[in-house]
């Protein structure tokens, strides 16, 4: 079944009683045990929970996993995911990754004893590289943010299996409708569902889907009992979102492909990021093993004055931080999504003071084009 079709029908099976067509919303903290020793199979909602529990098995579905898990945010996700781990134990990151993610690592985790080096995930001989005799896992982002380097996952895939590590995947940037991570060896997929798949700038949301049963029942544990989980509101919300995935990332992508293309041909842009260009480094990697290049964009300017000047005269397009939503977003990485990023990294990669990040939504293509423009030429 086409994924497009599998994503609406999530939370149709969820209501046989009334025939709902929507997943109700449970609000319910708790719930009432049939008798002695006997449970609905709810019994309290950090647990469980019915509208949670739609979200979850259909994102399993979706991704082709085992278990899915809803939690109160994309961070929350990740921190349950690191409970996996003990102290001494050592992850190899992508080194271009969300500066959210690197704080929580760098100055958070590392206090507790793990240990992270982070490399272009890019290239595997890099990854190869940096595994030590108590590395445990390799986390890596799909398409990276903000440069969106795509990660050859069979290749890691095949890496982690020789030395015995988890594969962990941020796929935010790309969702299961363009790329199936845990298809191509994966162990672990992760989620800011706040982002594309929420897909309307109104939730917060994490999510995560495991592969293998044994390991699904790891984490259940921890995400049980730490509690993070995301609420019934917002998990319908989630569901919600999900259904017009499909829809809403072709516009998305039809859009960025034509603003990428404006953008590369404009005097004043010095570069412009995106994969879904014959130029890009991994164009054809991506065209391989993804059903789509996704609706990111980073693109640098000719003056540090222009950043400013874009940033407040766009009209259609916001200047704010998040992105994956309806509307189109513009964000200045350097001093936001990744400031928490050591200043010489960021120097290296290249998140300089010249670089914009657009997240682009499904308005008319032309009318951003013409926004752009405008504030391009103040």
């Amino acid at each position: 079944m086409n994924i497009t079709t599998q994503a609406v029908q999530i939370g149709l099976e969820w209501d046989s009683r009334t025939g709902a067509v929507s997943v109700p919303i449970y609000q319910t903290a708790t719930f009432r045990h049939p008798g002695l020793g006997q449970s609905t199979g709810f019994d309290y909602t950090r647990s469980g929970n019915p509208t949670r529990q739609a979200l979850e098995d259909g994102m399993a579905r979706l991704e082709g996993g085992s278990r899915g898990f809803a939690y109160s945010s994309g961070m929350a996700a990740i921190t349950n995911l690191l409970l996996l781990f003990s102290s001494g134990d050592h992850i190899v990151v992508t080194e271009d990754l969300y500066g959210g993610t690197c704080r929580l690592f760098d100055r958070v985790f590392n206090q507790y004893g793990l240990q992270f080096t982070y490399v272009d995930t890019s290239d595997s001989a890099q990854v190869s590289a940096a595994i030590r005799p108590e590395t445990r896992a390799l986390f890596v982002e799909s398409l990276t943010n903000p440069l969106l380097k795509f990660a050859d996952l069979p290749a890691l895939s095949a890496l982690c299996r020789e030395r015995g590590l988890l594969l962990i995947v941020d796929n935010t940037f790309l969702t299961p409708y363009l790329l199936k991570p845990l298809d191509l060896g994966a162990d672990i997929t992760v989620y800011s569902a706040s982002k594309y798949l929420a897909g309307h700038n109104d939730t917060i949301a994490g999510l995560v889907v495991v592969k293998e049963p044994q390991l699904a029942e790891r984490v259940y544990f921890h995400q049980n009992s730490v509690g993070a989980v995301l609420g019934p509101q917002d998990s319908w919300l989630v569901t919600r979102g999900i259904k017009t995935l499909g829809v809403r990332m072709d516009r998305q992508q039809e859009n960025a492909l034509g603003i990428a293309r404006w953008l590369k041909s404009h005097p004043r842009i010095a570069r412009v990021y995106y994969p879904g260009l014959d130029g890009h480094p991994d164009h054809d990697l991506m065209q391989r093993h993804s059903r789509g290049f996704g609706a990111m964009i980073a693109f640098e300017v000719d003056n540090p004055a222009l950043v400013e000047q874009i940033l407040l005269k766009t009209r259609l397009i916001s200047f704010a931080e998040s992105l994956g939503g309806v509307e189109s977003l513009i964000t200045f990485p350097e001093v936001q999504t990744h400031a928490d990023i050591p200043p010489e990294l960021r120097a290296r990669l290249g998140i300089n003071n010249v670089l914009l990040r657009l997240s682009v939504g499904i308005e008319d293509g032309d009318d951003l084009i013409e926004d752009l423009r405008q504030a391009l030429e103040g």
